[in-house]
Formats: C-alpha cells, sequence, structure tokens
C-alpha cells in the first residue's frame, strides 16, 4: 500500500489555507497579503504587455519606417524603482511582524510541554511532564478560545537534519542536530491533522509523516491515562513476549514492565494503539505488523530496522505479543 493511501486514511489532505491552530491562522493572513500583490503586480504587468503587444504590432504599410526612438524616462525609471521598493519594505515589515508575534509568543503555566526528536525516518514523541514516549502520533487538546491552552514543542535531531511541519497548525521548523528549536500550536477544532518532514533526510524522507490528533479535554486526559500505564501481561501470549526479550527486540525498543528498555528505535508499549506502522507507510494491522516485524524493507525500502530473520512460529509468537499492546 502507498504512502499516501495509509494517511488518507487517517486525516484529510494538509493546507495552510485550512488552519485550525493560532500560528496557522497567522501564516494564512500574511499568505494572502502576499497572493493580493503579486496577482495585482501580475495584473498590470501582464495588462502591459498585452497593450505594447496590440498598440505596437507590426501593421501593412510599416516597412521602412522606423517608430520613434525614446532614449530613457525619468518618470517610468523612478516608477519601476520606487514602486518595487516600497512593495518590498511593506512585506518585509508585515512579515516580520508576524513572525515576532509567533516567535514571541508568551508560555503560560497551562501549557503542554512536548519534545519531539527527528529520526531517519520516525518521530520520538516525549512527554516529559506526563511520562509518556510514543512514536510518530502527536496528540493534544484542543485550546478554548476563553482560556487558551498551546501546546510547545521542543524540536531535536537524532541524526540529520529533519524540518517538522504540520500546515494546519503551525509554520515549517527545522530540526537541526546539536540544536533546539521551538515551535507551538494552539488547535481550536478536533481532529487528526497530517504532518511531514519537509527537509529532505535520506531515501525514506518521504515515508516520515507525523499525525497530530486534537482531542477534547476529556479525551485528552484518558489518553494520557491509556499511555501512561505499563504493557499487561496476558499469560496467552508470554511466549511471544518471552521471545521478544530474548532476541535484539530489546536492544533498540522499550515496553514499559518488562525488561525492554531500548532507545534507539520507537517505543512499542502501546504500539498497537497507532494507526500507522513505519511512520505511515501502512495501516497498523497484525498481517502489517507481521510483514514490518520479518523484514521492514519490504514496507519501507532503506529502513533501519533490520530484518529478524524468525521462524514462522516465532513470528506467530512474537506478533500475537505485540498485538496486546495497547
Amino acid at each position: 500500500m502507498s504512502l499516501m493511501l495509509a494517511a488518507a486514511a487517517i486525516a484529510p489532505t494538509p493546507s495552510v489555507f485550512a488552519p485550525v491552530s493560532t500560528p496557522a491562522f497567522a501564516i494564512r493572513e500574511l499568505s494572502f497579503l502576499v497572493l493580493a500583490i503579486v496577482t495585482v503586480i501580475f495584473v498590470i504587468v501582464a495588462g502591459l504587455t498585452v497593450y505594447a503587444i496590440v498598440r505596437y504590432r507590426r501593421r501593412p504599410g510599416d516597412e521602412g519606417t522606423e517608430p520613434p526612438q525614446v532614449y530613457g524616462s525619468t518618470q517610468i525609471e523612478l516608477a519601476w524603482t520606487v514602486v518595487p521598493f516600497l512593495i518590498v519594505i511593506v512585506l518585509f515589515l508585515t512579515t516580520a511582524r508576524y513572525i515576532f508575534a509567533i516567535e514571541r509568543h508568551a508560555v503560560p503555566a497551562e501549557a503542554l510541554e512536548i519534545t519531539v526528536v527527528g529520526n531517519q525516518w520516525w518521530w520520538e514523541i516525549r512527554y516529559p511532564g506526563l511520562g509518556i514516549v510514543t512514536a510518530n502520533e502527536l496528540h493534544v487538546p484542543v485550546s478554548d478560545a476563553a482560556r487558551p491552552t498551546p501546546t510547545f514543542i521542543t524540536l531535536e535531531s537524532a541524526d540529520v537534519i529533519h524540518s517538522f511541519w504540520i500546515p494546519q497548525l503551525a509554520g515549517k521548523t527545522d530540526v537541526i542536530p546539536g540544536q533546539r528549536n521551538r515551535t507551538w500550536v494552539e488547535p481550536r477544532t478536533p481532529g487528526t491533522y497530517v504532518g511531514q518532514c519537509a527537509e529532505f533526510c535520506g531515501v525514506q524522507h518521504a515515508g516520515m509523516l507525523l499525525t497530530v490528533t486534537v482531542h477534547s479535554k476529556d479525551d485528552f486526559a484518558r489518553w494520557v491515562a491509556a499511555e501512561q500505564s505499563v504493557a499487561a501481561d496476558v499469560p496467552e501470549v508470554r511466549a511471544g513476549r518471552d521471545l521478544f526479550t530474548s532476541v535484539a527486540c530489546i536492544s533498540c525498543h522499550t515496553v514499559r514492565g518488562t525488561p525492554a528498555n531500548g532507545v534507539f528505535g520507537p517505543d512499542l508499549t502501546h504500539v498497537m494503539s497507532r494507526a500507522t506502522l513505519g511512520a505511515g507507510v501502512a495501516p497498523n494491522t497484525p498481517e502489517n505488523l507481521r510483514a514490518w516485524v520479518n523484514d521492514p524493507a519490504s514496507l519501507k525500502p532503506g529502513a533501519l530496522m533490520p530484518a529478524m530473520k524468525l521462524s514462522n512460529d516465532q513470528l506467530d509468537k512474537l506478533v500475537a505479543y505485540l498485538a496486546t499492546l495497547r
């Protein structure tokens, strides 16, 4: 299944012209201003071009005659110098005002703090104040206009330069190794919105989707409670759990409540609560999960997770265990 088909099942096509968050509304306003100015410029330039083509086209009887020669016009030269200069000044000042309004937004006491770490090719999402670690799917509460509760996001990279962009929620922010950048969202409408790594970061750059689910306050509280729980010990799949803790899985992945505490791959404590596998490359179904564990490159060529090379019986037991992690 293609990347876009997998994403289409969980969110609409993202657009900067359909904002649902305070920074995105500001970006749309600035975009409309820029579009209005360049549209006026286009109409004037195209109109003058058409006028010149029609007015000064060659007509019968013009052979051998030369049109009047004009050697400069102070008025025209001033116009094409001063007018563009003024347009640039207006755009510069307007853009600077919006940038400062977004970048210098105060952090209220009620704000939710999240850390997002870009990896090749997936996103690790941490909620330091809540003790939650998940992957590829960001969950935030809706912000009430009467009492705004924005979400502030610290961006880090574990390897190369990435770029964090959720068009309907906020502008693009680069994710740079060795540097922490900050962005924030203040969603006003519950729903699920698609983001994307917007900086080429390797062969699976396009396979690095991010979804943001905006919950009502009550739904977000329920999600937090579910994510804070540890993995249940299900006797029926204990053989799969023992297999998971005895092979290389625990070197890269964490499952809270088990000896697995790896940090190189996504936290799998509630892996089956996620909508997709591999940062959006396939729906999260037991069949796709089996294919992923068996050979990640079959779903995401270039994936850094190695093929596990398990027997069919071992694969069945391991997938049966993972399927209980909700």
